[in-house]
């Protein structure tokens, strides 16, 4: 399966970690068009499928930023060494936490209400009352969630410019964030619709969105790694620890918030499985 995939990549984009990282962001902002333009068709999704869905897609994330860039990073650009790639981790960590004290959590959002922990949120942000106020805010919210995903798959096609041996794991890594970017993209566009907003402008928006932020950060993290090489490991745990992040802080609250955690649990499950399946088959 893997030579397969690989040789068809290979000869389409070469080596170049520019052509491969502009690749894997074109994948991933199509998939999430994709998930936003669902809501299309599949009008009324009950809160109960959102969640099983987005604990699918956690799932992935989970399996994902340990098969893909933590313990690449450790084994195969540290010699073993884990400090690297775990500082990189934790830098990742911080800069999300960090960043939620100037951008509202998505989980306020996309609820209307405010969790007791959340960092630094103000009084004064508005939910659903003023239209494009709220649609701002919603994307730079979804936005900064997105960063992570595609400078992490960015980061390990850079890798593999520098060592070709890693394109499977790079292509596993840009389907499962394109397998998780569907249920994102479908759950943002309902909760959009929630606001008052008109169905088909917002699917379009979405994807506009994820366009805008996964292309260029994949094109950037591709590039920066494969010219500084020795950034690597920082760069793949940095890249884990926000993923990390957003499953723990964001996605996994936000599934079990309306009584579904057990189906969000085994959607979780299921999105595991499936990670640890396609980064199996393209290591093959």
């Amino acid at each position: 399966m893997q030579s397969g995939i690989v040789e068809t990549v290979t000869s389409v984009t070469g080596t170049d970690p520019l052509v491969l990282g502009l690749l894997g962001g074109l994948v991933i902002a199509a998939m999430n068009l994709f998930g936003a333009s669902l809501v299309l068709v599949w009008r009324n999704p009950s809160e109960r499928a959102l969640d099983i869905a987005l604990g699918f897609a956690a799932g992935v994330m989970l399996a994902a930023a340990f098969t893909s860039l933590i313990i690449p990073g450790i084994e195969e650009y540290s010699g073993g060494n884990p400090v690297p790639t775990l500082l990189g981790v934790a830098l990742g960590a911080l800069f999300l936490d960090q960043a939620d004290r100037f951008l509202p959590h998505a989980h306020y959002l996309l609820t209307g209400s405010k969790r007791a922990d959340a960092a630094g949120q103000s009084e004064s942000l508005p939910v659903n009352e003023e239209r494009l106020a709220g649609v701002v805010l919603f994307i730079l919210a979804i936005t900064l969630h997105n960063m992570p995903e595609g400078l992490a798959v960015g980061v390990a096609f850079g890798a593999a410019a520098s060592d070709p041996t890693q394109l499977g794991a790079a292509i596993s890594l840009m389907l499962a964030i394109g397998i998780q970017n569907i249920p994102e993209g479908l759950a943002v566009s309902v909760a959009a619709i929630n606001a008052g907003l008109d169905r088909r402008l917002y699917a379009v928006v979405a994807g506009l969105r994820s366009g805008v932020v996964e292309i260029p950060l994949a094109i950037l993290g591709a590039v920066a790694v494969a010219t500084v090489e020795p950034l690597l490991p920082y760069a793949m745990g940095f890249a884990a620890g926000a993923m990390l992040f957003v499953i723990s802080d964001e996605i996994i609250p936000e599934t079990h918030r309306s009584g579904h955690e057990r189906v969000a649990t085994l959607g979780l499950m299921a999105g595991t499985i499936v990670m640890l399946y396609l980064d199996i088959a393209l290591a093959a």
